[in-house]
């Protein structure tokens, strides 16, 4: 069973390359789904998949690339599935 979780990246996070370094993260660990910017300018994503990928990704958000500015992430169990693949969403 694949587990989701949604996530949200607070800090100096647009701009810096954080939506696709967090696209090709996750796909170099076989999870799948998505990450967006937002209006606020966090970035927001569904990652699902192996609970050791997710663990991995989870840990790499909270620095993310070396431009970025982590202050906050959130992380929370989704009901929702994942999409097959992971995308960058405009």
């Amino acid at each position: 069973m694949t587990t989701s979780y949604r996530f949200r990246v607070r800090g100096r996070v647009q701009g810096v390359h954080f939506r696709q370094s967090t696209c090709e993260r996750a796909l170099a660990l076989g999870l799948r789904g998505w990450v967006a910017n937002c209006a606020d300018g966090s970035v927001e994503g569904l990652a699902g998949g192996a609970a050791d990928a997710l663990a991995a990704l989870r840990e790499w958000l909270q620095r993310g690339p070396p431009a970025a500015r982590v202050e906050h992430v959130e992380w929370r169990v989704s009901d929702e599935p994942p999409p097959d693949g992971f995308s960058v969403r405009r």
